[in-house]
């Protein structure tokens, strides 16, 4: 593998973390608070996570196919900012869309305008995103790749943490919720903007040197290819939870202001996150990325379970502070660890798309786990909520397993 050579130019890590900044804040604030919301409104109780999961499962089909397309074009041009400015055009008109369907429109017909915003933004970031990836492993040299991700994680979970105090705030004082559409197109493209004027100009194309692996030998390459499995169980323990967080606020902690009570429970995740994520990815650097996911990912799985068994929602706090400090500690290994498996300075943007879909392609398990969770409630006791839960701490902890499967590729690229 062709390493990153360290005369390259290199950008701050936090003006070239900016852009996930918005685009953590923008996700938190919508899958989680926004969207469960906005589909009760339009679709009723009876079939609430139905819809849900089907809106997640419809996005993550242009989260499969767009970043590696985009990614590979951006590779022949050696450009990257003019698709992440594309990108994130399309991803305001989308949310812009959405908007307006839950400010003027109700019922089934407000529905599928919401859907065809959501479709939008879907295209839109995922268009950014996989030019946007390729700027890791490009300009970071790898004995400072655990640095970047370690800021790159705790700024995704300080915007996160911002996404659940604006939740909280829209609920506590009852604004519209097409105030959170305009936070989150402002708190989008401001920081993309400061990445973009950041980054230096021309992109700072990727080195010619070594063979590009054709896409259909990618999964050959062992590092890479172990390094999507395990993201991709990563993310399915994720996605089969997230969505459903506000529900499980409701129907099994009882709450009475779900929006506030999941806001709360996602920003003690947050704050705990905030604290192991830049430790986490400076120790990496020193230890490696593999023992820091081994904690990270058995915590995660451990408090999922104990969830189900909260007896209040004193204790689901502090549940989500234990899983929080896990979660934290992954997302501050997970970008350098993909960097590090990267076989070809020649498709950075291509094969970073390609991983990048490890990280979406997941949503899809938001269709079946939201059937699930309704089929298991109409059982009685919660059952939806016990499958769902458990399900997610099994994903996490296969891929604890087959993380020690991930070669170490940072004593080659040295």
């Amino acid at each position: 593998m062709t390493a990153v050579s360290s005369s390259r130019p290199r950008v701050s890590p936090w003006v070239l973390s900016a852009f996930w900044f918005g685009s953590a804040f923008h996700w938190l604030l919508l899958l989680t608070i926004l969207m469960p919301t906005n589909v009760v409104s339009f679709v009723g109780e009876a079939q609430k996570g139905t819809y849900l999961g089907a809106l997640t499962a419809i996005g993550a089909v242009i989260a499969l196919v767009v970043p590696p397309l985009v990614g590979a074009h951006s590779d022949r041009t050696g450009r990257r900012l003019p698709y992440l400015k594309l990108g994130v055009g399309v991803n305001l008109a989308g949310l812009a869309v959405m908007g307006v369907a839950v400010a003027t429109l109700g019922g089934m017909t407000g529905f599928w305008v919401y859907l065809l915003g959501f479709l939008l933004v879907q295209l839109g970031n995922n268009y950014a995103t996989a030019p946007y990836s390729a700027l890791i492993p490009q300009l970071v040299p790898p004995e400072l790749r655990g640095r970047y991700s370690g800021i790159m994680g705790m700024l995704q979970a300080t915007a996160q943490l911002l996404g659940a105090v604006a939740g909280i705030a829209i609920g506590q004082l009852g604004l519209p919720q097409v105030v959170g559409f305009v936070l989150i197109a402002l708190t989008l493209v401001v920081p993309a903007v400061i990445t973009m004027r950041g980054v230096p100009e021309g992109d700072a194309p990727p080195a010619r040197t070594g063979e590009s692996m054709p896409w259909t030998q990618l999964f050959t390459f062992k590092p890479f290819l172990w390094v999507f499995i395990t993201r991709v169980l990563f993310a399915l323990g994720q996605y089969s939870v997230q969505p459903f967080l506000q529900y499980y606020a409701g129907d099994v902690l009882r709450q009475r202001n779900e929006v506030l009570s999941s806001s709360l429970m996602l920003a003690c995740i947050i704050v705990a996150s905030i604290l192991s994520a830049v430790v986490g990815g400076q120790l990496s650097d020193r230890v490696g990325r593999k023992p820091v996911i081994y904690v990270a990912g058995t915590t995660m799985a451990v408090a999922a379970l104990l969830l189900l068994l909260a007896p209040s929602f004193a204790v689901a706090l502090a549940l989500s502070v234990a899983f929080g400090l896990g979660f934290g500690a992954f997302t501050s290994v997970d970008w350098a660890l993909g960097s590090d498996a990267m076989p070809s300075e020649k498709s950075y943007a291509r094969d970073m798309g390609i991983w990048h879909v490890a990280f979406v392609a997941p949503q899809f398990v938001g269709l079946p786990q939201g059937q699930l969770l309704d089929w298991g409630n109409a059982q009685g006791g919660n059952l939806g909520y016990t499958l769902v839960f458990g399900i997610a701490a099994a994903f996490f902890l296969l891929g604890v397993i087959l993380v020690r499967n991930v070669p170490d590729t940072r004593k080659a690229a040295a």
